[in-house]
């Protein structure tokens, strides 16, 4: 079902009342006392591979607060904040953000291109420029700021390559990859496994070095909840 611009409008008064209901509520009670929502918005790679100890720490704390996470793409986290269908959003850095939406740092990860140990050794070379390569990009985020700035890469070298190969999930994209179909750039903290047990192998690029920033986001003219409050603690104490 699709939101009317009407619909839209009406967001913020439903929004107000339902927060004013809720501080009600949950006037003079603890944590763990204290009932509501906490809606995340999170990437899938950043979902599976980072937010567990959170997720954790979070409902030990408020026991009585349902989470909502929804794995959505990364261009799409800061329009939730701003549509009011997420309290926080995870996800990597960003080159703009609107009006309405504070962004504070969270943590730094690396990227990697990684192929399989079967990959052919003459396509390896991602260095030299000026090259033709017959072999796909498997990527789910392609709008993710490390793969946009991993484009921006190829482009500078003139490496040229087959389309992109789409997929819905980190797992997927590894996993075509470990079976040779392509090559992928990931973070690294999502495929330390496959890097020990040498399922995967990296594959040198001028941008091994490069440190990139997560961020947390939310709405700047959002009442900070009890359960917000306390998201964004743990967020910083733990990521």
């Amino acid at each position: 079902m699709k939101l009317t611009q009407a619909g839209k409008d009406l967001l913020p008064s439903i929004n107000t009342i339902l927060e004013g209901e809720e501080q009600i509520c949950n006037y003079g009670k603890s944590l763990s006392e204290i009932k509501g929502t906490l809606k995340l918005a999170i990437p899938d790679s950043i979902l599976i591979y980072n937010m567990q100890p959170f997720l954790q720490a979070y409902s030990h704390k408020a026991p009585n607060i349902q989470l909502i996470v929804n794995s959505i793409q990364s261009e799409e986290i800061n329009q939730a904040i701003v549509d009011g269908t997420a309290d926080i959003g995870i996800n990597c850095e960003k080159d703009y953000y609107p009006d309405s939406v504070i962004h504070k740092p969270l943590g730094k990860y690396k990227i990697l291109l990684v192929a399989s140990p079967f990959a052919n050794a003459d396509l390896l070379d991602f260095v030299t420029p000026h090259q033709r390569k017959p072999i796909s990009l498997i990527c789910n985020e392609p709008k993710g700021h490390y793969q946009l700035e991993f484009n921006k890469y190829l482009a500078q070298k003139d490496i040229l390559l087959n389309p992109y190969m789409m997929m819905r999930s980190i797992e997927a994209v590894k996993r075509c990859v470990m079976n040779n179909l392509g090559m992928a750039v990931v973070p690294t903290y999502a495929i330390e496994e496959e890097l020990r047990s040498g399922a995967l192998m990296p594959v040198k690029i001028d941008l091994d070095e490069k440190i990139y920033n997560s961020i947390y986001v939310y709405h700047k003219n959002k009442w900070l909840s009890p359960q917000i409050a306390l998201a964004i603690d743990l967020l910083e104490k733990i990521l």
